[in-house]
């Protein structure tokens, strides 16, 4: 599967009393980031919920904080689905600032699915499965 990369401005609001983005701000740009790697696969995840009553959940996620982003940095963050299992996926993650090869922040994120209804463990869809087999 290709590395995919989703852009990020770093706004005001992202940022702390220091002037530098706030460390829980990384997990919302990882998050939109994931989101966006669905998204482009062909899954949207309102669809995901009304029609295939699924949800997909962040079960754990490690993430290291590796230099700071500033307010107005253009970042890239990476979503790369490293394992596909039957009720998870687990996604590699690297943010980095336009232009630079060394991460800011870089992190795995495992994602459960789950009904819809009863928010426990449940199969990621047939359909879905055989996308995220074939783009890799």
């Amino acid at each position: 599967m290709s590395e995919f990369r989703w852009p990020v401005r770093v706004y005001y609001e992202d940022t702390d009393c220091g002037g530098v983005v706030y460390y829980a701000n990384y997990l919302k740009f990882m998050e939109r980031a994931r989101t966006e790697r669905l998204r482009l696969l062909g899954f949207e995840q309102a669809d995901l919920r009304t029609d295939q009553h699924v949800l997909f959940t962040v079960h754990s996620i490690d993430a290291n904080f590796v230099r700071p982003a500033v307010y107005d940095d253009q970042l890239e963050v990476t979503a790369n689905i490293m394992e596909c299992k039957r009720a998870s996926l687990v996604f590699s993650q690297q943010i980095y600032r336009e232009g630079d090869k060394k991460p800011l922040c870089k992190g795995t994120a495992r994602i459960a699915c789950v009904d819809s209804t009863t928010f426990r463990p449940c199969p990621i869809p047939e359909i879905m499965l055989r996308e995220i087999n074939h783009a890799s």
